[in-house]
C-alpha cells in the first residue's frame, strides 16, 4: 500500500504542504496549471531554499489584497469554474467544508452565514486548491501523521488577538492528538489543520513503512529553536497486518475488594476502554496486590483516568503509549441451527483466516434456546467452516 506521512514537528499550513508536495516530487507545473485555471489574479513560485540550515521548497503566492470575504457558495462556484479533476474538485471542497464547519462551531453562526476571513483571501484559496491537486497527483492510498504542536502565544485574527490555538484551529483539532512546543508562534494554521484533518487515516508519531522519498516544505518564520519545515515522508507499507497506537494505564493496588475492581472494569469498558486486565503482584514487604492494566486510545485517556482515580485508592498511574499490529477484520455473520451468530474474520496475508463468534451474541442464543454456551460456540465455527468449503466447491 502507497502510503504518506506528515511529519509535522514544527506545525503546518497550507504553503508548507503545498511546498512540501513539490518538494517531494509533484510537477509544480501541474499545480500552477490548476490555479491558473481558476481565473483569479494568483501566481505560485517555487524555489529551493535551506531554512534552518536544511534543504527544501518554499512556496510564494502574489495575490493582490482584497477589503471583501468570500462565503462557502462563493468560494465553491470559483472552483467549479476550474480545470481541476473530480477527485481534485472533491477534495479542495472536503477542506473548505471542513474550515466553514469549525468557523461555524466557533462562532456560532449557521454554516451558510459563516464567511472565510484569512482563508477566503486569494493566498489561502490557492493554498487549499495547490494542496489539493498535489495530494490528488501523489497517488497514495493511506495519509498518517504524528501528533500536532501548534504553539504558544497569542495570534492576530479577523476578530482580534487571541490565544493559540485560534478558535477555528481549535475546533478542527479535536480529537487530534497535540504536541507540547516551546516556540511562541502559531505552527498550525487553520488551513494546515483543515488539510491534515481531511486526509490523516491515522495519528502515529512513527509509522511503520518503507520510506522512498522525503519532502521538505518551508515556513515562512524562521526559529531558533528549530528548522521551520513540514517534512512528507512517502512511501509503501504491508497491507497484511493494521497498525494503529493505543495507551496502557496502569496502577498497583493491594487495598481494594475484588468486587470494587470488578465494577472498575464496567465502568472503564463503558468509558471507550479497549481492554481491562489484571496481574497478580507481589508489592513492597512481600503484600499480594494486583496490577490493574487498561488499553485505551488516546480520545478516551481522560475518562479512564478519572474512573481509575474515583473507584480506586491508586494515588497515581502510568502512562505510555504503544504501537499494536492487528489483523485485518471484519463483521461476519453465519447461520447456527439456532438462527444468526454474528462474529468477527480476522486475517493476513499468507495465513488462513480466524472467525472469532461474538459472546454477546452467543450467550443472547444460549439463553433464547436454553443450550449451553459452548454448545453455540462450536456450532457457530463449524458453521463458518463449513462455508467456507462450500465457498471453495
Amino acid at each position: 500500500m502507497k502510503s504518506a506521512h506528515f511529519d509535522c514537528f514544527s506545525g503546518i499550513s497550507g504553503d508548507m504542504t503545498v511546498a512540501a508536495l513539490i518538494d517531494v516530487g509533484v510537477d509544480v507545473a501541474a499545480i500552477r496549471q490548476g490555479i491558473d485555471s481558476l481565473g483569479l489574479p494568483i501566481h505560485l513560485y517555487a524555489e529551493k531554499v535551506r531554512k534552518g540550515g536544511f534543504a527544501a521548497t518554499a512556496v510564494r503566492i502574489e495575490a493582490k489584497d482584497e477589503k471583501s470575504h468570500r462565503h462557502l457558495p462563493q468560494v465553491e462556484a470559483i472552483l467549479k469554474r476550474g480545470n481541476l479533476s473530480a477527485r481534485q474538485y472533491e477534495l479542495a471542497m472536503r477542506i473548505f467544508r471542513k474550515l466553514a464547519e469549525a468557523e461555524s462551531v466557533a462562532h456560532g453562526l449557521p454554516l451558510e452565514k459563516v464567511h472565510f476571513h484569512e482563508v477566503g483571501a486569494l493566498d489561502s484559496i490557492a493554498d487549499i486548491v495547490g494542496a489539493a491537486i498535489g495530494l490528488d497527483l501523489l497517488g497514495v492510498e493511506q495519509f498518517t501523521s504524528r501528533s500536532v504542536p501548534t504553539g504558544n502565544g497569542l495570534v492576530q485574527c479577523a476578530h482580534g488577538w487571541m490565544p493559540i490555538p485560534a478558535p477555528g484551529t481549535a475546533e478542527l483539532l479535536k480529537g487530534v492528538p497535540l504536541a507540547s512546543s516551546s516556540v511562541q508562534a502559531e505552527l498550525t494554521t487553520p488551513t494546515g489543520a483543515a488539510i491534515l484533518t481531511t486526509v490523516v487515516q491515522r495519528w502515529i508519531d512513527s509509522p511503520v513503512m518503507t520510506v522512498e522519498r522525503i519532502g521538505c516544505g518551508a515556513g515562512q518564520r524562521d526559529f531558533p529553536e528549530q528548522p521551520n519545515l513540514l517534512r512528507l515522508f512517502v512511501g509503501s507499507n504491508s497491507v497484511s497486518a493494521e497498525i494503529d497506537q493505543v495507551w496502557v494505564l496502569e496502577t498497583n493496588l493491594d487495598d481494594l475488594p475484588a468486587e470494587v475492581v470488578g465494577y472498575c472494569y464496567e465502568r472503564l469498558l463503558e468509558a471507550g476502554a479497549l481492554d481491562v486486565f489484571t496481574t497478580p503482584i507481589f508489592m513492597k514487604k512481600n503484600r499480594p496486590g494486583v496490577l490493574l492494566s487498561v488499553l485505551a486510545p488516546e480520545a478516551a485517556l481522560s475518562v479512564v483516568e478519572d474512573i481509575l482515580f474515583r473507584e480506586t485508592t491508586t494515588f497515581g498511574i502510568r502512562r505510555y503509549p504503544v504501537s499494536r499490529h492487528k489483523l485485518q477484520r471484519q463483521s461476519c455473520t453465519v447461520e447456527t441451527c439456532w438462527g444468526s451468530v454474528q462474529g468477527k474474520l480476522g486475517w493476513r496475508e499468507g495465513m488462513a483466516a480466524v472467525f472469532s463468534p461474538e459472546y454477546e451474541d452467543c450467550a443472547r442464543v444460549a439463553r433464547e434456546h436454553h443450550v449451553a454456551l459452548r454448545e453455540v460456540y462450536l456450532q457457530a465455527q463449524r458453521a463458518y467452516h463449513e462455508e467456507m468449503i462450500r465457498g471453495e466447491q
